[in-house]
C-alpha cells in the first residue's frame, strides 16, 4: 500500500477536450482505487457527472494536490486565486504545454510520485496587478503569465508612460505593452520578440507590442520592482488582461501597478528533462531546417 502524503486532491479538465474527459474518468477511478479523495471543480464536474465542487479559484486551498487536465489556459485558471502550498500537476493535452509539461502517459506515474510526496516541485512567480481608479476601491488580481495592456483591432496607437520604483522610465507609443514573468516570457512576450528568461529567476520583463519607436526595447528588471503603468492617450478600447482570461476596460484616469506577489505557485517538474529540453521540444530549438 503506498504511504500517501497527499488525501484530498483537485481535479480540473478542460471539458471540449474528448481526451480530458475521458482521462478525467479514469483518474476518478484510479484515486478511489487508492482511497484518495477527489475534489472536482464545479465547471469540470458538470462534464463528467461528479459531485458539483468549488470554483477553480478556490480549489488549491481545500485540497493536497491539484491535478490539471489540459493545456496552459486550463492549468492557468486554477492560478488566479490563494494557492498556498497546494503542488499542481499539469497534464498537456492542448499544443504547446509550458506549463501543462507532462504527456497523457505520465499522468498515473507522477500522479503516485505526487501522492507520495516524491514528485519534483518548482516555484514559480506571480505578479499582483492592482487596477486605481480615482473614487473606486482598487482592484487587484494575481497572474502567472503576464499583465498585458492593449488596444482593440480598431483603436489607433496608445501612448503609456511607465514608472519602475517611482523612477520614470519611458513613454511607449505602442499598441500596448506586456509586464510578464519569468514563466510568462515564453507566452505573449515571446509573440511579441521579448526575451526568454529562465523560469526560476527573480526577473520581470517589460515588452513594448509593436512600438512607433524602434529604440523602444523590451526591458528585464528585478522582481522586487514596483511596475507602474498609466495611460495617457485618449484612445478608446483599451484593455487590461490579465493571464489572456481575465480582463477590462481602462481610462486615462486608472493606474495599473504590478508587483510580486507574496505567494508563488508550486509546479510539480519532470526528473526527465531540463528547461532547454523543454524549449527543444516545444520551440524546436536546434533543428536544421529542410
Amino acid at each position: 500500500m503506498m504511504d500517501l502524503t497527499a488525501h484530498r486532491v483537485g481535479v480540473v479538465l478542460k471539458g471540449s477536450n474528448s481526451e480530458a474527459v475521458d482521462l478525467g474518468r479514469q483518474l476518478l477511478v484510479e484515486l478511489e482505487r487508492l482511497g484518495v479523495e477527489p475534489v472536482v471543480d464545479s465547471e469540470s464536474a458538470a462534464v463528467i457527472d461528479a459531485s458539483d465542487g468549488p470554483t477553480r479559484t478556490e480549489l488549491p486551498a481545500m485540497v493536497d494536490l491539484v491535478v490539471v487536465l489540459g493545456g496552459d489556459g486550463t492549468l492557468l485558471s486554477v492560478t488566479r486565486g490563494p494557492v498556498g502550498t497546494t503542488p499542481i500537476l499539469g497534464i498537456n493535452l492542448g499544443t504547446l504545454g509550458f506549463l501543462t509539461e507532462h504527456r497523457a502517459e505520465a499522468l498515473f506515474p507522477m500522479l503516485h510520485a505526487a501522492l507520495e510526496g516524491k514528485a519534483p516541485v518548482e516555484e514559480r512567480e506571480r505578479l499582483e496587478v492592482t487596477a486605481i481608479t480615482p473614487g473606486r476601491e482598487p482592484v487587484t488580481s494575481l497572474v502567472l503569465n503576464d499583465a498585458v495592456i492593449n488596444k482593440s483591432a480598431l483603436a489607433r496607437m496608445i501612448h503609456l508612460s511607465v514608472h519602475v520604483n517611482g523612477n520614470f522610465v519611458s513613454r511607449f507609443r505602442a499598441d500596448g505593452l506586456i509586464v510578464a514573468t519569468p514563466t510568462g516570457s515564453t507566452a505573449y512576450n515571446l509573440s511579441a520578440g521579448g526575451p526568454i528568461l529562465y523560469p526560476t529567476l527573480d526577473a520581470l520583463v517589460i515588452t513594448p507590442i509593436c512600438p512607433h519607436t524602434l529604440t523602444n526595447r523590451p526591458i528585464t528588471l528585478p522582481l522586487e520592482a514596483v511596475v507602474e503603468v498609466r495611460l495617457e492617450s485618449l484612445a478608446e478600447e483599451v484593455f487590461l488582461t490579465l493571464d489572456g482570461q481575465e480582463g477590462f476596460p481602462l481610462t486615462p484616469r486608472d493606474l495599473i501597478r504590478i508587483k510580486r506577489c507574496d505567494e508563488p505557485v508550486r509546479l510539480i517538474t519532470s526528473h526527465e528533462g531540463s528547461f532547454f529540453q523543454i524549449l527543444h521540444r516545444k520551440l524546436k530549438w536546434g533543428e536544421r531546417g529542410g
